[in-house]
């Protein structure tokens, strides 16, 4: 995620932004541990930062609201064997590019600001990206991104590698897509977002 960082007052320290990588335990058992995404641990780490550059706890809330999240795991690729599970108009494939994920019960945190910012940080990165959404009939899981946006609300994006067979001993992936995420994210971490008061966001 990116941190952004409220103007002093004092003008000692510009402007800018903390790029930060949370990596959160016990997904598989419901992330309700004291180190799992439901926990307070993200939101604490960031207040104590937010709280060492001497800043205020309202500062902290506008940060949050001018900052950006993207929540990586892996996404749903259409399988051969199994076509029929897949959305008829969504369909992401192997190796053609990062997932953009969405879903209608907010599993995914992805709206359209966030995919229209991470859409952006993919054309800079010049990788392609591709929608991922569920059947309408069937349920889905959800990610952690989802998870910790209950403790730290801001724009967030969920996006994943598309694969065959998630959670199977043998899970399949793309090596093309590998270079693209990696891309992605190096691009996204070397560049920050601004929020403007009108709603506007760019990319510098």
């Amino acid at each position: 995620m990116r941190l952004r960082l409220p103007e002093r007052i004092s003008g000692s320290l510009p402007a800018g932004s903390i790029a930060v990588h949370c990596v959160l335990d016990n997904e598989e058992v419901g992330s309700g541990t004291k180190q799992g995404a439901a926990s307070t641990f993200l939101k604490d780490t960031l207040m104590r930062i937010n709280s060492s550059l001497g800043f205020s706890e309202d500062n902290y809330l506008m940060a949050l609201a001018s900052s950006f999240m993207v929540s990586a795991d892996n996404a749903h690729s259409v399988h051969p064997n199994y076509k029929d599970k897949a959305d008829p108009t969504n369909r992401p494939y192997l190796n053609h590019g990062i997932v953009i994920k969405y879903n209608a019960n907010q599993k995914y945190t992805t709206d359209a600001v966030s995919a229209a910012i991470f859409k952006s940080i993919c054309e800079r990165a010049k990788v392609p990206c591709q929608v991922f959404t569920n059947r309408s009939d069937m349920a889905g899981g959800s990610t952690l991104g989802n998870i910790s946006n209950t403790q730290v609300a801001l724009n967030t994006v969920d996006i994943g590698l598309p694969q065959l067979a998630m959670h199977s001993p043998y899970e399949t992936g793309g090596v093309r897509d590998t270079f693209y995420l990696v891309t992605a994210a190096t691009t996204f971490f070397s560049s920050a977002l601004q929020a403007k008061k009108d709603g506007v966001y760019r990319l510098i």
